[in-house]
């Protein structure tokens, strides 16, 4: 298992790219909507890992919620994994509770689920399965 990548929430992509561009040294290597989330996002590559900048699409968007709550910031930590539905029957084992027992299709059309933080430190992670 390794650090997929960290989840930012931010109030606009706009306003927030071009601090990450001066920050980074680089442009998103990606920005795409991803409907089924209510998000979009811009992805910038940092070695093995990435920073997922993501914007809510509209009122209900959970980003916009977790925004309106917490302001903007540190979202969730995704971990990178070899077999997506192995990886959650065994959580769900050993006791985690999981926000998705299937997986679904996330930004890159990557396979994804989530664990909910009641069950997790307070942190919500993202399973992310590696191609």
């Amino acid at each position: 298992m390794r650090i997929h990548h960290l989840g930012l929430a931010v109030e606009s992509l706009a306003s927030s790219v071009p601090i990450f561009e001066k920050l980074l040294g680089t442009a998103p290597e990606s920005d795409e909507d991803v409907a089924d989330q209510k998000v979009r996002v811009a992805v910038f590559r940092l070695g093995e890992s990435r920073l997922e900048l993501l914007e809510g699409t509209g009122k209900d968007s959970p980003i916009t919620r977790f925004i309106s709550k917490r302001g903007q910031g540190i979202h969730h930590l995704a971990l990178a994994v070899p077999d997506l539905e192995e990886a959650l029957r065994k959580l769900e084992r050993d006791g985690l509770r999981l926000i998705d027992r299937e997986p679904r299709e996330g930004a890159g059309k990557e396979r994804i689920a989530f664990l909910h933080p009641a069950s997790t430190a307070g942190v919500l992670i993202e399973l992310v399965e590696e191609a």
